[in-house]
């Protein structure tokens, strides 16, 4: 039996615990002064102006993924934990050592658990298991391992700094279950943040195979994904995906995976990249910046280079880590107008960009919805032509059309043939188009329509709170 003390404390009387006080006990959170212009998640605001979100005071955030990693999920879940400190939210996040996208734990942190805290944020980071190649049953054992590692962590954290919300990023949705758990007991709102379809994807690029994994696999994510409160995606064709999944169009929200257009923008003048790499303004510079990995398609791209090795005059230039890399060296390196640079520091992001006359987006066929590409926000930012490999039918071809030369996934032949034509023709394609479509990604309106999200489902943890105020047994302080 489980005592329970009486209102009178004085009499030292104890009784049976009612249904539902074992939880509220849990449930009790911190009390946190609030400004007197702050009302159920809106503050209020000058006569004649529109209330705008207010962040929920405490955020866990459980993922994978996190900063200082350069490219990626972690960039984005990084940033807009920032941007939620910012707003003045206490977050905790559970995550890993950095390691993507070379999937290897970066200096100077280490395999094991790590903790970093300030006085807006706390970061615990939990073990990865990673493989010299990062193919296969690694992909699955990576984030398995992650999911165990952090386990008992994140559910300690949530059951003891008792959030407001709780937000996990996929992938991995490993880490869900336990997440879903925690946060039920202390009465959290639960998000997810669908960066990538990463059980679709797995069965599109091979790392998974057979229909009785597919079916069950499937069964058993749809059953995670209705246990959120809330499903926020990046693109409008996730968003559907999500929905034959069974998440309820109610549930559902796209944040698109953002870019600063006042960082990233189009320069003129001298660029520092073509000179490092010994390039003149002649040079014709074909860009992919970004992951190096199956799902890229990156091979289409390098053979339309060995189409184009005696067009002197048109380079190709891959920038960016990834598991795929030291493959496509081995088979490409020897091409002599295909450069190959690491991942490139914050800093000299935007001058990279800058550094293209055409920027090229490949996507293995058939995984052009699974997720949509979180560097095309930049490319179209940089003012560049851009060239991607869509069917019609994908959001990309939708979202690119009329602002992009769009060529078929995996027509190797097709790309060489337009890189030739506007290598040489030099055509201006809708610039115009290119930076206000760059408007969808701004950073600003998505990390505030993400503050709304999560201030709305602040809202009704607030107003749960009241309810259970309101009825709250003996001895159990609600606040």
């Amino acid at each position: 039996m489980v005592l329970v003390p009486a209102k009178d404390s004085s009499l030292l009387a104890w009784r049976r615990p009612r249904s539902g006080d074992i939880f509220q006990i849990f449930r009790q959170r911190p009390q946190v002064s609030a400004s007197p212009s702050v009302h159920h998640g809106v503050a209020a605001v000058p006569c004649g102006g529109t209330p705008r979100p207010v962040l929920p005071k405490r955020i866990v955030v459980y993922g994978m993924n996190y900063a200082p990693e350069l490219t990626g999920v972690g960039r984005f879940t990084g940033e807009s934990c920032a941007h939620f400190a910012q707003g003045g939210a206490v977050i905790d996040v559970v995550t890993t050592p950095p390691h993507y996208p070379g999937w290897r734990i970066q200096a100077p942190y280490r395999r094991w658990y790590q903790t970093e805290n300030s006085s807006q944020w706390r970061v615990t980071r939990c073990p990865i298991l990673l493989g010299k190649k990062m193919r296969g049953v690694w992909r699955l054992l990576a984030p398995l391992s992650f999911a165990m590692s952090s386990a008992p962590v994140a559910f300690w954290r949530i059951l003891s700094k008792r959030p407001d919300v709780v937000v996990v990023v996929e992938p991995t949705l490993f880490v869900a279950p336990v997440a879903l758990f925690a946060a039920m007991l202390v009465g959290a709102k639960t998000a997810l943040h669908v960066q990538d379809l990463e059980i679709d994807a797995a069965f599109a690029v091979g790392h998974l195979r057979g229909d009785f994994y597919r079916r069950l696999a499937n069964w058993i994510e749809s059953k995670i994904l209705g246990a959120f409160d809330h499903v926020i995606t990046i693109s409008s064709q996730m968003r559907t995906r999500l929905e034959a999944k069974g998440v309820k169009p109610q549930h559902l929200s796209v944040v698109r995976n953002w870019v600063d257009l006042e960082k990233i923008k189009p320069l003129t003048g001298p660029n520092g990249f073509r000179v490092e790499l010994g390039l003149t303004n002649e040079t014709f510079v074909v860009l992919y910046a970004g992951s190096v990995g199956a799902k890229q398609g990156l091979p289409v791209m390098l053979d339309a280079a060995e189409q184009l090795k005696e067009s002197r005059e048109i380079v190709f230039v891959v920038a960016g880590d990834g598991p795929a890399k030291p493959d496509l060296i081995a088979q490409y390196a020897h091409l002599q107008n295909v450069r190959f640079l690491p991942t490139q520091p914050e800093d000299r992001l935007c001058e990279l960009l800058n550094a293209a006359d055409l920027h090229v987006l490949p996507q293995m066929r058939g995984a052009a919805d699974l997720v949509l590409p979180s560097k095309l926000g930049g490319m179209l930012a940089s003012g560049r032509h851009v060239l991607v490999t869509a069917d019609p039918g994908t959001e990309l071809y939708d979202f690119l059309s009329g602002a992009a030369v769009i060529v078929p996934a995996g027509d190797t032949q097709r790309m060489a043939e337009e890189i030739s034509v506007m290598a040489r023709d030099r055509p201006r394609i809708a610039i115009e188009k290119s930076v206000q479509l760059a408007a969808a990604f701004d950073s600003k309106r998505n990390l505030s329509a993400f503050t709304s999200i999560l201030a709305g489902l602040a809202t009704d943890v607030v107003a749960g709170n009241e309810a259970a105020a309101s009825t709250a047994p003996s001895g159990i302080a609600v606040e």
